[in-house]
C-alpha cells in the first residue's frame, strides 16, 4: 500500500509512505507504486495506544443504564433510571457515585426498586452494590455491598452482551489501534474474546507486565509488597495506586527488591511533591488519567482531603522531573475518548497542564513501554492514524473528527 502526499515528523515537505508485509518499507516524495491512498497534506501519526483501559466492562456499557453525576441529577432520577426497560429483568447500572443519592445498600436501593433484581456499580470500579431481589436470586445474603468481588459475583448473575465489536470500531474511528487491558485477573479465556478487536492487544497479566492491585484496607507492608513483587521477577509490575499511602507502599516496596525495566504506576492519583525525585531515581513510569480532574471537578472538590488535592493526577511536574509519562482513558470509568483526555491536559488549571505536542505524546508510545514515543521510520510496524488536517491545526483542536483513517499493520480498520 501507498499512502501519498502526508505530513511526516521529520519531513520538511509532504512524503509518501510504502507500507510491505505490515511494516514501513519507504518514505520519500514521488514514490512509485499503486494501491495509493491519497493523504491530501493530513499529517499522518502512529496510531494512538490506550496505555490503561477496561475492554470487557466497556463493552458491557451497551447493555448497562448510565447513573453517574452527569446522567443523573438526583434521587428521582435515579430510580426512575433504575425501574426502566423490561419488567423483572436483572438491570445492571454503571458510573453510580455518592453525589446522585447518597450512600448506598441493599435496603436503599430497595426504597427505590423493590420489584426486580438491581445491581449498581461505584464510579471506581471497585464496589457493586445488589438490592434484595438480587441477593434472593443468587441466594446471597448481608447488606449488598461488594468490594472488588466481580470474580466470585460473575457467577450468579446473567450473560451481559459485550459489545466488543460496537468498542473496536468507535476506538479505531478516533484512530486508536492498540489498547492495554488493565483488569487485575484477567478472565480465563479473556484474550480469545478480546481478539475480535481489530486493534493490537496488552493484556496485562498474560502479556507484561503484572497488574498488582492495592486497596487501603487491604494494604501490605512495603516488604509484603516487595516480595510478591520479587516472586514475579524478572517480569515488571503495574501497581494500582490511588491514595498516597499506596504509592509510597510501591515506592519502598520497589527500592526493596529492586526496579524492572517496565515498571509502571497506573493511575498516580496522588503523587506528593516530595517523592518525585523517589520516582524519577527509580525509573518507573506513571499511566496516568489528566481528565478525571476535569470530569470529576465538583466530586473531588469535596471527596478528596485538602491536602492531596495540589498532588491529583500529575503531568507537568513529571514530565519536566524527567519522569516517564503516559496515560490511558480508564474507560468506561472515564472518557474512552483518547482525544478528550488530550485536550483535558492542555486545559488544566492546577500547574499541572501540558502543551498539546506533549498531550499526544501520552498516546503515542509502545505498548510495554508507553512512554517510549513510537515513529514513522522505515522498518516501524505500520500502525497508523491519518488525520484531514496538518499536525498544527490537529494540535490545535485535539478533537478526534480529525482522524481521517487508521490502519493496523497497514490494514486499514477506520473507516469500516
Amino acid at each position: 500500500m501507498l499512502i501519498r502526499n502526508v505530513e511526516v515528523a521529520g519531513h520538511a515537505a509532504p512524503v509518501d509512505v510504502r507500507i510491505t508485509g505490515g511494516r514501513i518499507a519507504e518514505i520519500g516524495p514521488g514514490l512509485p507504486g499503486r494501491g495509493e491512498v491519497d493523504g491530501r497534506g493530513g499529517a499522518l501519526l502512529p496510531g494512538l495506544h490506550d496505555h490503561h483501559v477496561h475492554l470487557a466492562a466497556l463493552a458491557a456499557e451497551a447493555t448497562s443504564v448510565r447513573v453517574g453525576p452527569t446522567d443523573v441529577r438526583d434521587r428521582t432520577a435515579f430510580a426512575a433510571a433504575l425501574a426502566s426497560g423490561p419488567p423483572g429483568e436483572w438491570v445492571r447500572a454503571v458510573g453510580y457515585h455518592e453525589g446522585v443519592a447518597g450512600e448506598l445498600d441493599r435496603w436503599t436501593l430497595d426504597a427505590l426498586v423493590p420489584d426486580r433484581p438491581v445491581r449498581v456499580q461505584h464510579r471506581t470500579g471497585a464496589l457493586w452494590v445488589w438490592n434484595s431481589a438480587a441477593l434472593r436470586a443468587a441466594g446471597l445474603e448481608g447488606d449488598g455491598r461488594f468490594w472488588r468481588e466481580d470474580e466470585r459475583l460473575r457467577g450468579f448473575v446473567p450473560p451481559v452482551r459485550l459489545d466488543l465489536e460496537g468498542v473496536g470500531r468507535r476506538a479505531a474511528a478516533l484512530g486508536v489501534t492498540g489498547f492495554t487491558n488493565a483488569d487485575p485477573h484477567p478472565a480465563g479465556g479473556l484474550t480469545q474474546m478480546l481478539s475480535v478487536l481489530p486493534q493490537r492487544l496488552l493484556v496485562m497479566g498474560v502479556d507484561e507486565p503484572v497488574k498488582l492491585m492495592l486497596d487501603d484496607p487491604t494494604l501490605p507492608t512495603p516488604a509484603q509488597l516487595a516480595h510478591t513483587i520479587g516472586e514475579i521477577r524478572p517480569r515488571p509490575v503495574a501497581v494500582h495506586c490511588v491514595t498516597r499511602v499506596q504509592l509510597l507502599v510501591t515506592l519502598l516496596a520497589l527500592d526493596e527488591v529492586g526496579p524492572a525495566d517496565g515498571d509502571r504506576i497506573e493511575h498516580g492519583s496522588v503523587i506528593p511533591a516530595e517523592t518525585i525525585p523517589w520516582l524519577r531515581r527509580l525509573g518507573v513510569t506513571v499511566v496516568t488519567q489528566p481528565h478525571f480532574p476535569v470530569e470529576r471537578a465538583a466530586a473531588y472538590a469535596t471527596d478528596v482531603d485538602a491536602d492531596d488535592r495540589p498532588h491529583l493526577y500529575r503531568c507537568r511536574t513529571l514530565t519536566e522531573a524527567g519522569i516517564p509519562l503516559a496515560a490511558g482513558t480508564d474507560a468506561p470509568y472515564g472518557t474512552p475518548d483518547p482525544w478528550e483526555v488530550m485536550r483535558a491536559a492542555t486545559e488544566r488549571d492546577d500547574g499541572e497542564r501540558l502543551q498539546p505536542e506533549a498531550a499526544l505524546r501520552l498516546f503515542t508510545g509502545e505498548p510495554q513501554h508507553p512512554a517510549r514515543t513510537r515513529r514513522l521510520a522505515v522498518g516501524a510496524v505500520a500502525d497508523l492514524c491519518l488525520l484531514h488536517v496538518p499536525l498544527r491545526a490537529a494540535l490545535d483542536a485535539l478533537s478526534g473528527e480529525l482522524v481521517r483513517a487508521a490502519y493496523v499493520s497497514g490494514r486499514r480498520i477506520a473507516p469500516v
